[in-house]
């Protein structure tokens, strides 16, 4: 397994241990990160991609196999109990209208809500292709598209990079979806967030943040340099671009995780399990095609 580091001036070394990429790093202090060792673990269910639509199979995507998916990745996180689900964005595919893409969504979200009380959803550009944001996050009961929780000793951070280069929000077919950003004023609120408090922290988004090109976030590079100024950020966990992919930039994990929706049948599956360890271990727990990946702090 490769890893591509983009770091300058970090201790880092990777190797293979029973088929996990482990990877340690010297920029994670654990003592002024995790002060309290009697934290618990946090466990956090992720899916991604699963473009959930009632309509025929296009090249590798399989959209009414999702279902049957997200069954198979329920039991597991019904053994694992993990504290909250994150959905890292298009859990829906487009629609040609909005009552369609309206029945998609409150079809995959009566399964995927049936799994966990405690829920994030991070809007990709399928799931306000045809929809608002306002009449998504209202079918889901999300408040905001971006916001940050605190769990057992950890900061999390939901992003959302749907929206256009002249700020303004995806939705009714209104965009390209290479046109992915995050507006100054969510760019001023982040800054914000993460200069309260110590506690490491977590993000969660759909574009690409360590990417250029056409599943990357425009200014990605903003984003990033307030990420890393915070000193806080462990890791970032991302979807979009379907595939598993892993960069370390600034001392930063940027993580990109695989599709539900790509593939037929249930070996083509793909979700994970995130433990955070009160030692300030980060360990995913892949599923099916999603790769498990470990990440220490010395």
């Amino acid at each position: 397994m490769r890893t591509e580091s983009h770091s300058s001036g970090q201790n880092r070394r990777a190797f293979l241990k029973n088929g996990t990429l482990v990877l340690t790093a010297a920029t994670v202090s654990r003592t002024s990160l995790f002060a309290d060792e009697r934290a618990p673990v946090v466990k956090v269910g992720m899916v991604t991609d699963l473009h959930y639509a009632d309509k025929p199979s296009a090249g590798t995507r399989h959209y009414r196999e999702t279902l049957r998916k997200l069954e198979e990745a329920a039991k597991q996180f019904e053994a694992d109990q993990p504290d909250f689900l994150v959905e890292l964005g298009d859990l829906i595919d487009a629609a040609d209208s909005v009552d369609t893409e309206h029945r998609y969504l409150r079809t995959v979200n009566r399964e995927f809500s049936a799994i966990c009380k405690q829920r994030h959803y991070v809007l990709g550009n399928h799931c306000v292709d045809t929809l608002k944001k306002e009449e998504f996050l209202g079918s889901v009961e999300q408040a905001k598209s971006y916001y940050s929780f605190d769990k057992d000793g950890v900061h999390f951070v939901v992003l959302d990079s749907c929206f256009r280069s002249d700020g303004q929000p995806y939705g009714r077919k209104n965009f390209q979806w290479t046109d992915a950003n995050i507006p100054d004023a969510e760019l001023e609120w982040l800054r914000a967030d993460l200069a309260v408090g110590a506690s490491p922290v977590v993000v969660f988004a759909h574009q690409r943040l360590d990417v250029s090109g056409n599943h990357g976030v425009k200014n990605n590079a903003d984003v990033r340099g307030i990420l890393e100024s915070s000193g806080r950020v462990l890791a970032v966990f991302q979807g979009h671009s379907h595939k598993n992919d892993l960069k370390d930039i600034g001392g930063i994990h940027y993580c990109t995780m695989v599709a539900m929706v790509e593939g037929s049948g249930e070996n083509n599956n793909g979700y994970s399990l995130l433990n955070i360890e009160r030692n300030g271990t980060i360990q995913v727990t892949g599923f099916r095609n999603q790769e498990s990946r470990t990440w220490r702090s010395d």
